[in-house]
């Protein structure tokens, strides 16, 4: 899990320096890790065939509208929540909208949203940037998507501990799950509406849940087209030292 300061595992007393020193009976039960050692060729394998498989991963915007298999994204959220977070407390909530009622209402808050920014507070640079893409504020994905994960980060209330590492921890747990509905044979897409308040209401979550990303998800349509993008080379995204 992430270190959190100010929150320990344990009841701890100071010493003179003002470090806690936690006592050995207090700390939480452990447990053996589950872990096989893999012969280094296994493992360069492995890991070579799961990144060759992510990198056919792409960000889609037209679905299909067929079901899901029952238990798919109930898997993929149960993978996401194995994120590490800030002193365990796992501040994310995954919102799973299949009803259309429920989806059209979220496309028509998101589109007002959508619309509103595109007019009139996105900036020319952001405009620029994006334009290659060919996105406006219409979001038909949000009612075709036959599943609409809305992720919520969850801080302090009445029925919630305070977190830590809010944002960090949230990020994880969204890359994971986008990987488990890869992994699963789906495609998603990360949405952040601005501003996004308004999924509250939507989803019937209470104040201290603060919308993340929107992540419409399914198949893609038989006649779905991505960019032709590429991705920057390892030599550009790793040094060694």
């Amino acid at each position: 899990m992430l270190e959190a300061p100010g929150r320990p595992l344990a009841r701890t007393r100071h010493t003179r320096s003002g470090r806690p020193q936690v006592n050995d009976a207090d700390l939480l039960p452990t447990v053996p890790i589950r872990h096989r050692r893999r012969p280094p060729a296994e493992m360069v394998r492995e890991v070579e065939a799961f990144a060759d498989r992510m990198a056919q991963r792409r960000s889609v915007r037209d679905f299909a509208s067929d079901p899901l298999p029952d238990g798919v994204v109930e898997a993929a959220v149960r993978a996401a929540s194995t994120a590490p977070s800030g002193a365990n407390v796992q501040p994310w909530r995954f919102v799973v909208l299949t009803d259309p009622a429920r989806k059209r209402r979220l496309r028509e808050a998101a589109e007002a949203e959508e619309r509103e920014f595109y007019d009139r507070r996105a900036s020319q640079e952001w405009l620029g940037a994006i334009a290659g893409l060919g996105t406006d504020w219409r979001k038909p994905f949000l009612e075709t998507a036959p599943a609409v994960i809305v992720v919520f980060e969850v801080h302090q209330g009445p029925n919630s501990p305070k977190p830590y590492y809010v944002k960090e921890s949230v990020g994880i747990a969204v890359g994971l799950l986008i990987t488990a509905l890869h992994h699963a044979g789906l495609v998603t897409l990360t949405h952040t509406p601005s501003p996004m308040r308004f999924l509250n209401e939507v989803c019937e979550r209470p104040p201290e849940e603060r919308p993340y990303v929107v992540m419409p998800v399914g198949y893609p349509a038989p006649d779905a087209h991505v960019p032709d993008l590429t991705r920057k080379p390892l030599s550009e995204v790793m040094v060694r030292w």
